[in-house]
């Protein structure tokens, strides 16, 4: 087992891509992980491939944008494990028609609801028994666009990932003193299934080099098993053959 036996571990957004890869990350590195997502027969496979592997994992449904839904589920867990030590903040979606000419309220709001409130639901979840154990470890996954935002991303999905940057780093300011700490990793391309809901998804070339959900997964189990004294404050990984970089020559 690796270091993070006895943990729990909590991961939304936990039925695919980069939370579905940090949870069976985390699960390798010997902690008890809950996905939780709103697709139940997702969150039944990342589960049963933890289990297969060795590993201990649970699901539990959840629709980051309904804070009740999300308190409800962290307070199961606390109830049945008696305490949540890591929380992983992986929920984020994004849409087709993105652009400032295309997003309707509707729409907006949503963007807004999973990918930022969505993320504050979770950490303020967790945060009353982290206090009191006075430890915790919070990971927030943004993306590329919290530091450097591209017009692919569009309004309301670059503005969230910047703004949960923002709330990473305003959690280290008033928690520290706690033992708490938070980290942002912000990934580049990473080729899950989001990336193919954009208006032109990667060619296949060239999602070949693209970073791959383990990758980013990985990151997190690095970032998880750092010492309690150590906060690794930001992560920013992107692929070598970064495409925004390759448009910019």
């Amino acid at each position: 087992m690796g270091g993070l036996t006895g943990k729990i571990a909590w991961i939304t957004g936990g039925g695919s891509g980069i939370g579905a890869a940090g949870a069976r990350a985390l699960a390798a590195a010997g902690a008890y992980v809950v996905v939780s997502g709103r697709r139940e027969e997702a969150l039944a496979t990342v589960v049963d491939g933890i289990v297969a592997a060795g590993g201990a994992a649970a699901a539990a449904v959840v629709d980051v944008a309904d804070e009740a839904s999300v308190r409800g589920v962290a307070d199961r867990i606390i109830a049945e494990r008696g305490g949540i030590d890591i929380l992983v903040a992986s929920a984020g979606v994004n849409v087709p028609n993105r652009s400032f000419a295309s997003l309707d309220p509707a729409t907006w709001k949503t963007l807004i609801d999973v990918n930022l409130n969505g993320t504050m639901h979770a950490i303020q979840s967790v945060l009353p028994g982290m206090r009191a154990r006075r430890d915790g470890l919070v990971i927030i996954v943004s993306s590329w666009v919290g530091r450097h935002p591209v017009l692919l991303g569009g309004p309301g999905y670059n503005s969230a990932k910047q703004a949960v940057v923002t709330l990473s780093h305003s959690l280290n300011m008033e928690e520290c003193g706690n033992g708490i700490r938070s980290s942002v990793i912000m990934p580049g391309e990473v080729a899950t299934d989001l990336i193919m809901k954009r208006p032109v998804p990667p060619p296949p070339e060239e999602l070949e080099r693209l970073l791959r959900p383990d990758d980013v997964g990985q990151m997190i189990r690095l970032v998880a098993e750092m010492p309690p004294r150590v906060c690794v404050n930001e992560v920013l990984i992107s692929p070598t053959w970064n495409r925004n970089f390759i448009a910019a020559n």
